[in-house]
């Protein structure tokens, strides 16, 4: 997978910018507050749809625009294809390939992409949630049904939430709150299967590449963690629905007393250990940012095994947060895909990767 070409119209600070990339690796440099993030943002709302920093698709039109135009000329599954997606003040994002109207869930059968950004060099020590997150990224982009569940998944939690919030003042509430309960189980155990499975992958790729990271003198394991009733994990929705059910059943006081939601795949975790010790407890700064290392390049193994093709790989000013090994690390596991690149300096990137370099300077690609 690769993009040739890609156009930006009114996107974050891009007036009208068109640049080309290389089929390797392309390095993006320039001073900070230039538009370097802006540019892969750009390329990953192409596989995923949506933006890695903001909720809000208002949030990337351009101040003074009414709206935003990303167009790029792809290459994926041995076709030239075109994807252009639109967005509009006030207006749901239109997305279309090759003319053709799509869901953003469908564009992870079109493009993939692994992004890996600085804070994700905190993925072992923050809490869950960031755990969460790398999962519902990664897994939406190969399994597009994953993405419905999570989005009525997230229907139900905020419905129900609000309602232990507010059942006190308004009891009538509670007459609505089993619906609520039974919608969070069914989609949880959809959630669980799925993000059960991608752990099983997840360590399974990345245990091998953390060890040669560490020069074979560290084992790193990643297990998930979910509700304590769910007997499997990998099992059957049904039999993960019932588990949570009997789990609901025996924290239902708890909740209405806690006001919060106690049995959910919002609960779910990734457990990852070092050497048998947990890493978020006992890890050093360079333990954690190889293990994270470690789980995003074993990400990019997944999506080549399901797709046959590496995703574009987009690493966002990070090496310049690691130590002259681990970037040697990073660089030499790239090949065989396209990775783009962003630094504040070249520093001799370019020459080491023998890729191509692109400057952004106030919004500009030069």
């Amino acid at each position: 997978m690769k993009i040739n070409k890609i156009a930006l119209h009114g996107f974050r600070n891009y007036e009208f910018e068109t640049t080309d990339f290389g089929p390797g690796t392309n390095v993006i440099y320039g001073a900070n507050a230039q538009g370097k993030t802006n540019l892969l943002e750009a390329v990953y709302m192409l596989a995923a749809g949506k933006s890695f920093r903001t909720r809000f698709d208002k949030e990337l039109i351009g101040f003074g625009y009414d709206s935003a135009d990303i167009l790029a000329d792809i290459v994926s599954h041995d076709r030239e294809q075109t994807v252009n997606i639109v967005l509009r003040q006030g207006v749901r994002k239109q997305i279309k390939v090759n003319s053709v109207k799509k869901t953003a869930g469908e564009l992870s059968g079109t493009l993939n992409a692994v992004l890996f950004c600085p804070d994700d060099l905190n993925l072992i020590k923050e809490g869950a949630a960031a755990r969460r997150k790398l999962l519902d990224n990664a897994i939406c982009q190969i399994r597009p049904r994953y993405g419905e569940y999570l989005t009525e998944f997230n229907r139900y939690y905020e419905n129900k939430t609000r309602i232990l919030k507010d059942w006190r003042e308004k009891p009538s509430l509670l007459d609505t709150l089993d619906e609520f309960t039974d919608g969070m189980n069914r989609m949880s155990a959809q959630l669980i299967r799925y993000r059960a499975a991608f752990a099983k992958r997840l360590n399974e790729e990345a245990k091998p590449i953390h060890s040669e990271f560490s020069g074979l003198g560290e084992e790193l394991c990643i297990e998930y963690s979910t509700v304590s009733s769910v007997r499997d994990p990998l099992g059957s929705a049904k039999e993960i629905y019932y588990d949570l059910c009997d789990h609901h059943e025996a924290h239902k006081k708890a909740e209405l007393e806690a006001q919060q939601c106690l049995t959910g795949a919002h609960k779910d975790d990734l457990i990852i250990s070092i050497n048998g010790k947990n890493a978020r407890s006992f890890a050093s700064q360079g333990q954690t940012r190889t293990a994270a290392l470690s789980i995003k390049l074993a990400e990019r193994e997944i999506y080549l095994a399901e797709t046959g093709e590496y995703p574009i790989l987009l690493l966002d000013d990070v090496l310049s947060e690691l130590d002259t090994k681990r970037q040697e690390f990073v660089l030499n596991r790239i090949g065989g895909g396209q990775t783009l690149i962003t630094c504040c300096e070249d520093e001799g990137i370019s020459n080491r990767t023998g890729g191509k370099v692109i400057h952004v300077d106030s919004g500009r690609i030069r």
